[in-house]
């Protein structure tokens, strides 16, 4: 369980590292504890609001079919149709609740953090386990969206933005913080590369997006 401790986080990396040279590098600006905890909190607020927004339209559907979500711009771009496909509910549910908890625990363990508490190892582990799946899964929602449904839906395109650095900045932080066991030498790639990695995430997500619909961007018939 979390508790409360005068100690930051850097300092109880450095009594729980699993190496001295791990708890012997300085650690990137972004992975301290307060940076860290903001950006958490950033995220995961996002996040939040947008599997919120797609909930409360989620049940607008449910209410009455033939209702239009705000995000329903034109054949290409719109919730209202994502959500009438099986990949909008695949496990028996509307994705969008995963999210609501999800982000959740996010913005929680963002307050706790910011409020002073340290977490164990294991709860890092855990929440690594998360952001992977989370990533994992809103990979394949994108790949759906793109070349199998043919539609965006905006909302689940801030799912997307804000999932893609909290994947990282966890990842970075739990390698550079010693959670995940990684050479001192990738690890310090890894802690001086997060925002590279994350630019190159959202250049690759608005490139595939760019020629998956480059029919609709130069005025053709499209699908």
């Amino acid at each position: 369980m979390p508790s409360i401790s005068s100690a930051t986080g850097e300092s109880a990396a450095r009594q729980h590292g699993p190496s001295t040279s791990v708890a012997d590098r300085p650690l990137p600006p972004m992975t301290r504890d307060r940076p860290f905890a903001w950006l958490l909190l950033i995220t995961g607020v996002v996040g939040w609001l947008a599997s919120g927004a797609l909930v409360l339209e989620k049940l607008a559907v449910l209410k009455d079919p033939s209702h239009v979500t705000v995000c329903d711009v034109n054949p290409w771009i719109s919730c209202g149709q994502v959500m009438q496909t099986w990949q909008g509910s695949v496990f028996g549910f509307p994705n969008m609740f995963m999210g609501i908890v999800a982000f959740a625990v996010v913005i929680t363990t963002a307050m706790g953090m910011l409020a002073g508490a340290t977490f164990a190892r294991w709860y890092w582990l855990g929440l690594q386990a998360g952001v992977t799946l989370g990533f994992a899964f809103v990979v394949w929602l994108w790949s759906q969206a793109l070349y199998a449904i043919h539609i965006l839906c905006p909302f689940c395109m801030v799912v997307w933005a804000a999932t893609i650095p909290l994947f990282v900045w966890v990842t970075v932080r739990n390698v550079t913080h010693g959670v995940l066991p990684v050479p001192a030498g990738p690890a310090r790639i890894l802690g001086d590369s997060g925002w590279i990695a994350v630019a190159l995430l959202y250049v690759t997500v608005v490139a595939s997006i760019f020629f998956a619909f480059i029919q609709v961007f130069i005025g053709t018939s499209g699908y």
